[in-house]
């Protein structure tokens, strides 16, 4: 059985870890509410360009458009998005896993990683032409148009013949869902379900120069807003998984100290009782 002094010293180790994952979980929901307020402000632009699309596609009978193009698939283009740092439960490990699975020859699919453990994970595993850290708290358009940019050219060059982004769906502030979707070519069925009340006036509408060179605006904005749009919404998720982590981290902190508690108490009445019994013992052989 461990003395007293070692217990004590236990318990002492394990309240400073209590102290730090609460202050964690502290920060991380203050963090989490200004996040979820500028997913909801990023949504609006990725709806309305979304839209723009859908018309096109939906009001026109035959585009012809190299992002829309399918060809024979001899390289893919993964973009993962993960946290630079842990203490966030599975969330990093849940979305590396699901862009794996994307990577079926590891020596012509290429990775593109927002985070640092993205890139730690993915480094020896795969063919990593580039990373983005310390930008997955806090991401910018500004990174997100670097990173589309990136990734188109790779497609439209023909280095790669698709490209897939890994992220992760906010559903609540305890949930949150791995999702992979296609960003190159583009699934015209994707904008086909789109609602026909926004297609009433698609007879009206009418695209110049054509409907070819709209798309060649708006298809690489949709892409980075799409990119943004993933990179915030995963800093919400990682918000709230560090946050689920660190207060369940706090409790188990809890439970411990209260066990070593009683551990201690055991040990220092016994130490007592051992004490007494040795007077008493004493105190007998004298008389």
């Amino acid at each position: 059985m461990a003395s007293m002094r070692d217990i004590k010293r236990r318990i002492k180790s394990v309240n400073s870890t209590q102290q730090i994952t609460n202050a964690m979980y502290l920060v991380a929901s203050s963090k989490l509410n200004k996040a979820k307020a500028r997913l909801e402000d990023t949504r609006p632009f990725f709806t309305e360009t979304k839209k723009v699309i859908a018309n096109i596609v939906n009001g026109s009978s035959n585009i012809n458009h190299p992002y829309l193009d399918k060809r024979e698939v001899k390289s893919t283009c993964v973009i993962v998005i993960t946290g630079d740092r842990g203490l966030c439960g599975g969330y990093n490990t849940n979305i590396n896993k699901l862009a794996m699975t994307a990577i079926k020859n590891k020596e012509t699919d290429k990775v593109i990683t927002i985070g640092g453990k993205s890139k730690e994970f993915f480094k020896r595993r795969a063919n990593l032409v580039h990373s983005f850290t310390n930008i997955s708290e806090n991401p910018i358009y500004e990174d997100a148009l670097q990173i589309g940019r990136l990734a188109l050219d790779m497609f439209t060059s023909g280095k790669v013949d698709e490209v897939y982004l890994a992220y992760t769906e906010f559903v609540s502030s305890l949930v949150n869902e791995p999702k992979l979707i296609k960003l190159f070519p583009l699934d015209v069925d994707d904008f086909k379900t789109e609602e026909k009340a926004e297609n009433n006036n698609l007879a009206l509408t009418i695209y110049e120069p054509s409907e070819e060179s709209v798309l060649e605006y708006v298809i690489p904005k949709y892409v980075n807003t799409v990119i943004f749009g993933a990179m915030v919404e995963s800093a919400v998720c990682e918000l709230g998984a560090r946050m689920t982590a660190m207060d369940s981290a706090t409790e188990n902190a809890k439970e411990m100290i209260d066990s070593l508690n009683l551990v201690y108490n055991r040990a220092r009445q016994s130490a007592i009782t051992q004490e007494i019994t040795e007077i008493v013992s004493g105190s007998g052989i004298y008389n």
